[in-house]
């Protein structure tokens, strides 16, 4: 009787751990709900990372306005199933992260530049634009520039015609007035 007892309760711990069917519907229909909202989509396996490296990538990732979350691969292809991410389900093999993002290349910045740092984080690929991405691919898209720096580079662009007739003018302003400064200490003189 007492090994009946300790099974009882191996089981009654087990199913605690498992999601019940509506646990995975509310699962899924969050995970849904995120692709809806998002651009890009970037797959990493995470075996081998300890706690403490998985705590700081979610709190950059947070930070960048990515949502990062481990899921059962399965509950993940049902989500992105009939979504523009549905291309990499394929890619959905193994324990991943999943990294969304709203921004076209936060979630996979995110992904890469933590990969280059911990060689644990493998990157095994992504959707962008109803379009599978392989490893390479993600780390092409996380290398380029985010909306802010493109639009201060755009608005660099654009001032510095600007900037340098501002200077051209000073200067034919200058050389217009040292003329008339030396005629005037002249006359003085």
């Amino acid at each position: 009787m007492p090994s009946d007892r300790r099974e009882g309760s191996f089981n009654r711990e087990e199913q605690t751990l498992s999601l019940n069917r509506n646990e995975k519907a509310a699962v899924i229909e969050g995970v849904a709900a995120q692709a809806a909202r998002s651009q890009t989509l970037a797959l990493a396996e995470y075996r081998g990372l300890t706690v403490e490296n998985l705590n700081k990538l979610r709190v950059d990732a947070r930070a960048k306005g990515v949502y990062l979350h481990v899921l059962k691969n399965t509950l993940a292809q049902r989500a992105v199933a009939g979504t523009a991410f549905e291309v990499a389900q394929g890619a959905m093999v193994g324990p991943l992260i999943y990294s969304f993002s709203e921004d076209a290349v936060a979630a996979a910045k995110v992904i890469a530049d933590f990969a280059k740092g911990n060689d644990k984080l493998v990157i095994k690929g992504g959707a962008y634009a109803g379009k599978a991405l392989d490893a390479n691919g993600v780390k092409a898209l996380a290398a380029i520039p985010s909306r802010e720096v493109l639009i201060a580079q755009v608005a660099g662009l654009l001032k510095s015609p600007i900037q340098r007739m501002a200077v051209v003018l000073g200067a034919v302003a200058a050389k217009r007035e040292a003329p008339a400064e030396a005629v005037a200490e002249a006359a003085a003189a």
